[in-house]
Formats: C-alpha cells, sequence, structure tokens
C-alpha cells in the first residue's frame, strides 16, 4: 500500500487542498474530490502516476463542503462510488440546496472558487455510518464518525494512520501552525472537543488532513487544536460581548491570526496559503453562529 498526497493547487496557491490516492493490492482508491475547479488538476496529477478517471472505482469523501467533494458528482457520473456520511448523501444526489445557499455566500465567486457541481447517480452513492468498513482497492477502511466541523463527517483509518478532513485542523507542511476552520452552520465547541478525544484515543502514527499532507506529531497537534478551539472560540465572545460589529470582527479576527502566524516564524507566502485554505471569516461567521445558539 502507498499513499500519496495529489496537490489540487488551489486557486492557484499550493499546498492548500489536497486529494490522497492509496495504490491498494486491487487498484487506486481516492480520498477527497476536491473542488470541481481543480478538476483538471486532479486529473493531471493522476496522470503522472499512470491513471486515467476511468481507473478511479472507489472514492471516499470525508465531508461535502465543496473544497473536499464539490467534484464528487463528475467522478460519480464517470463510474466511480462515492461513500459519505448519510446526512451528506442527499446533497450529491441533488446539489440544488447546497448551491443556492454557497452562492448567498460567495456571489459571483462561486464559479471560479468552486467550479461545476453535478448531480451524483444516486446508485453510485454508498452511505457510511460510523464503524462501517469500507473495502475498496482491496484495502479497508473504517468510518470513525468526527462531528463539531461539521455533523456530516467522517475520518477514515486505514491501517494505523487516518484521513482527517477538517477534524484536525489544517497544518501545512513545514510550517508550526496549526488553524481552525470552524464555518457555518454546524461548527459545534463542545462536540468537536469530543471528536478530538476520540481521535487521541485512536493511537494513530500519521494523520492526513485535507488541508495539507502528512502530520506525525499526532498527539501534540491533536493537543494544539484542542487550545485553539478554546481560544479563538472565548476570542470571539468576548468581542461579541462588547458589540464589536461583525465586519470589524472579522477585521480583528484576521488580523489576530496574522499575528499569530508571525509569531512562530511564517512569512507572507505562507499566511496567504493558510487563508486561501481556510478563509478566517468564515470561522467568524461559524463561531458567532455557535455562540447566538447557544445563548439564545
Amino acid at each position: 500500500m502507498d499513499i500519496y498526497t495529489l496537490d489540487l493547487n488551489f486557486q492557484n496557491v499550493p499546498q492548500t487542498i489536497a486529494s490522497y490516492l492509496i495504490k491498494g493490492p486491487d487498484g487506486p482508491v481516492l480520498v477527497e474530490t476536491g473542488p470541481g475547479s481543480t478538476l483538471d488538476n486532479l486529473i493531471a496529477q493522476l496522470a503522472t502516476h499512470g491513471l486515467q478517471p476511468a481507473d478511479i472505482k472507489h472514492i471516499l469523501v470525508t465531508h461535502i463542503h465543496f473544497d473536499h467533494a464539490g467534484a464528487s458528482g463528475w467522478w460519480a457520473q464517470q463510474g466511480a462510488q462515492i461513500y459519505v456520511h448519510g446526512f451528506g448523501a442527499p446533497h450529491l444526489i441533488n446539489p440544488d440546496k447546497l448551491i443556492a445557499s454557497a452562492t448567498r455566500i460567495y456571489g459571483d465567486k462561486m464559479n471560479v472558487l468552486w467550479g461545476d457541481i453535478l448531480p451524483a447517480p444516486a446508485e453510485k452513492v454508498t452511505i457510511v455510518n460510523d464503524g462501517d468498513v469500507i473495502e475498496a482497492g482491496g484495502l479497508r477502511f473504517t468510518a470513525i464518525e468526527t462531528p463539531g466541523h461539521a455533523r456530516h463527517h467522517h475520518v477514515y483509518r486505514l491501517g494505523d494512520v487516518a484521513f482527517t478532513g477538517d477534524a484536525a485542523g489544517i497544518k501545512i507542511p513545514s510550517f508550526p501552525l496549526v488553524d481552525l476552520p470552524a464555518p457555518p452552520p454546524e461548527f459545534d465547541l463542545e462536540v468537536w472537543e469530543t471528536t478530538i478525544d476520540r481521535l487521541i484515543a485512536e493511537n494513530f502514527t500519521a494523520i492526513y488532513p485535507t488541508h495539507f499532507d502528512r502530520v506525525e506529531d499526532v498527539t501534540s497537534h491533536f493537543i494544539e487544536l484542542k487550545q485553539l478551539l478554546h481560544v479563538a472560540t472565548n476570542w470571539i465572545k468576548e468581542k461579541m460581548d462588547a458589540d464589536v460589529t461583525r465586519d470589524d470582527l472579522v477585521e480583528q479576527f484576521n488580523e489576530w491570526n496574522r499575528s499569530r502566524a508571525r509569531q512562530v516564524g511564517l512569512n507572507d507566502d505562507a499566511i496567504h496559503q493558510y487563508e486561501t485554505a481556510n478563509p478566517w471569516y468564515m470561522s467568524v461567521d461559524g463561531i458567532m453562529r455557535y455562540w447566538q445558539k447557544k445563548t439564545g
């Protein structure tokens, strides 16, 4: 078994979104499709491994956010079986609601960010539940339900490693910074804490976040993410209590994150990578919504 990180070069920024190619004894498996806007990049990356789209029969997606699964419909239409959480499956089969909701957020940037979002034939979508074992490519992946970032989220265990989507946050190679993706509408602090504790208990030797690449210091990574969960959510709560407007809060949160990045040695190019992988205004909206629901 060999695992390869395929850089989808999202928005022409390297190391922001990965698709993972696993070559099993009976064929290749993909984890994550990326968005439609990076489909050509993914196909080109597969070609360097001697693979064509028709060779891909099994794709596991951790959740249905466009940066992870936006191209799923295209791959399903080519014949790939897509494995996805039950809450997400209907939206791959009929993405109209997702598209309408995202269009309200992204407006005329929808196409350049996400590209085509096509419906997946229902028979090409397999619902996955917590603990299910997916046999693909001669390999056995175990689904671990991991809400907190999104309620329709799975981590996939393969042997002693795991493909963690956004449940393990964001960590770009060579940079000592863990980042928190907390978009609306489903970010939940306490639920995500429970997810992190569950993942620590799995004792993985390495994890593969979709943003981006292999992480080997797994326990310290999760501890740092858990600390950041509290620091970021409390920081935003203090600003809300002080009646800072949403737009001012976004500006202040952006600068707070940039300062945090500079303190550990990141330059402007590295900060841009993180901002592209995880636009911080989304976390402002997600964490504000969390507190508004919590406090009534």
